[in-house]
């Protein structure tokens, strides 16, 4: 299990790494801002965005007892999205020993 998901948030990662630079590249969001703003959809989008995010950082503030980490984090997730909580979750994954299973990985503290 730990190895499928490893390959399953590493695609993830690098899939959403993708979209963002080519998005980044072919369209200015402070462009489109305007319009897009005035979407009910991206404003419900933005939400729903924001209230996972504050969930994936529960978890984080569990996790890490170093007060930097989770400030580090919090910014990380509220700016990068996707990618930074990918990123948290395969370093949880690598960070687990030989042995060590799904309980280690949601509720082990890091030292």
């Amino acid at each position: 299990m730990i190895t499928f998901l490893k390959i399953l948030f590493s695609i993830v990662f690098v899939w959403m790494c993708y979209q963002v630079i080519y998005t980044c590249l072919h369209h200015n969001l402070f462009k489109e801002w305007d319009y897009l703003g005035g979407i009910a959809w991206m404003q419900a989008t933005l939400w729903d965005f924001y209230a996972n995010i504050l969930v994936i950082y529960v978890w984080v503030c569990y996790k890490e007892k170093n007060w930097a980490f989770k400030v580090l984090w919090l910014v990380l997730l509220f700016c990068l999205g996707s990618i930074a909580s990918c990123g948290y979750v395969l370093i949880q994954l690598f960070r687990l020993k030989p042995g060590e299973g799904l309980k280690q990985f949601f509720a082990q503290q890091n030292g």
